[in-house]
């Protein structure tokens, strides 16, 4: 007989009152709640009294969650925002202590990057769209794969690889504005790795005798944590749906506006705020033009996005993506190919049209700056990945679907149960030119990689990739590039 999954054992609870669905709900996602409220307490007391509350709020609600719920996603939201109540004040002095902490490191070279990135991760996660939410709780923090996340999306494999690209990419945006600098992949490996703890062995236990009465038997502090939680949720949803109202009156009472003179604006300049709130009720327009800001940095959202004194080059990333087995990627800049007399200032963008038209926007690029763009298969120097010999090759023999680990620190990274295309991303930032894969290397592997002097780095991957049973190899090859040239 197949396991029931989280609907169907929701739905059991809801109608017969079963203890025993209850309870394998609480034991399935236990430590994702407690884990969330953990990172947010920094106390385990205060942590387990957030998963009670929690859980009681689930046994409350069971009967009105909807069946295209992502119970994982909304018991992690509720967590976050339970946790928020709990702590409010704690929360904000830890977090001007950790961007202090953070700011004093920049200069240090790769540092362990989970305890930067542990107090902003559900806040950043906050920031996602709920399905941008959902995909990112299923994939990194259940393990869960691509073809898994995208049944329970509702969407195909290939897009919740999409998904889960933009998702990583919207988190290190957050990061990288809040002092912690690092890739997608790197990010991708941390959260795996770190994201979920196993909760007490008791926790589960107490958390469901209690939930399961609905709350009768929870202290008065948990009892006003839980009424303080569904006040958040409930404002929290009504805020949903005003701004899903401002949208359509915004689609039905404006113009489209698509601007190609940089020189004349149409929003009022508060929308310029890096605000996602402005973000969601800005107008629907594409405007390019000479930046007004000192700052560089930009935020991306279900509505768009909005940047700030973007470079030329920054442009072409928003403008141009690629597909490859692994989703989709910005073209990175290593794989541009710019003339001479590229425009050198720095550009404002507001893109917030219905469906984000890329080609829309790369014709406002090219109109603004005076340059056009277009993807070529080109002749290009890079590395090829390729098995030198196949029994050093460390393919990972963990169980099918188990948990990616990751570890960094000065002068050491590795990688427990990913795929070769998160190496090839770490590579290609290294020795800062394209690196492309052999085909055959498929399915999850282990890697560590270490180095002593910085300025040795590229010797010593290469001394670390021979030991594993791969080497890098210098080649000339046709590689789709972003060719970029001056309009007639």
């Amino acid at each position: 007989m197949s396991e029931m999954d989280d609907i169907e054992l929701l739905a059991q609870y809801a109608r017969y009152n079963s203890e025993t669905a209850f309870a394998t709900l609480v034991e399935r996602h236990v430590n994702l709640v407690y884990s969330t409220a953990l990172r947010s307490a920094d106390n385990p007391h205060a942590a387990e009294e957030i998963t009670q509350a929690v859980f009681i709020i689930l046994a409350r609600k069971a009967s009105s969650l909807s069946k295209r719920t992502v119970l994982s996603g909304w018991l992690h939201q509720t967590a976050r925002l339970t946790a928020a109540n709990f702590l409010r004040t704690e929360i904000r002095r830890a977090r001007r202590e950790q961007e202090a902490y953070m700011q004093s490191f920049l200069n240090e070279p790769e540092p362990e990057i989970w305890p930067q990135i542990a107090p902003l991760l559900d806040g950043a996660m906050g920031q996602l769209g709920q399905k941008d939410h959902d995909a990112v709780v299923l994939r990194f923090f259940e393990g869960r794969n691509f073809k898994e996340v995208g049944a329970a999306l509702g969407a195909s494999e290939d897009a919740a690889k999409v998904r889960v690209n933009r998702a990583l990419e919207k988190l290190r945006k957050f990061f990288a504005k809040h002092g912690v600098s690092s890739t997608t992949a790197i990010i991708a490996g941390t959260i795996s790795a770190n994201s979920v703890q196993a909760a007490p062995v008791a926790l589960a236990k107490s958390v469901t005798a209690v939930a399961i009465a609905k709350g009768a038997a929870a202290s008065g502090s948990t009892l006003t944590l839980i009424k303080g939680a569904l006040k958040i949720m409930a404002w929290t949803k009504a805020k949903a749906a005003v701004v899903v109202c401002v949208g359509v009156l915004f689609a039905a009472g404006t113009t489209t506006v698509v601007i190609h003179n940089v020189k004349s604006p149409s929003v009022d300049e508060s929308f310029w705020d890096m605000n996602l709130e402005n973000l969601k009720k800005a107008p629907q327009v594409l405007i390019i033009r000479p930046t007004r800001f000192s700052d560089h940095t930009s935020m991306v959202g279900d509505n768009g996005l909005i940047a700030h004194n973007l470079d030329f080059k920054g442009l072409l990333e928003f403008a141009y993506v690629f597909t490859n087995s692994d989703g989709w990627h910005p073209f990175s800049r290593e794989r541009m190919i710019l003339p001479a007399g590229v425009p050198q200032g720095g550009y404002d963008v507001m893109f917030t049209l219905p469906d984000h038209p890329l080609g829309k926007l790369q014709q406002a690029v090219s109109r603004t700056t005076g340059f056009t763009a277009q993807k070529e298969s080109c002749q290009t120097d890079a590395f090829l990945l390729k098995v030198k010999d196949p029994a050093l090759l460390a393919i990972h023999a963990g169980k099918k679907g188990s948990k990616m680990n990751y570890k960094q620190d000065n002068g050491m990274i590795s990688w427990s149960n990913f795929p070769m295309s998160f190496v090839v991303g770490f590579l290609e930032g290294a020795f800062h030119k394209p690196v492309l894969m052999q085909p055959d290397l498929s399915g999850n592997y282990d890697f560590t990689f270490q180095w002593q002097d910085p300025q040795q780095k590229e010797a010593a991957l290469n001394q670390e990739l021979e030991e594993a049973g791969l080497e890098l190899m210098p080649t000339n090859m046709p590689i789709e590039m972003l060719v970029v040239e001056k309009m007639k």
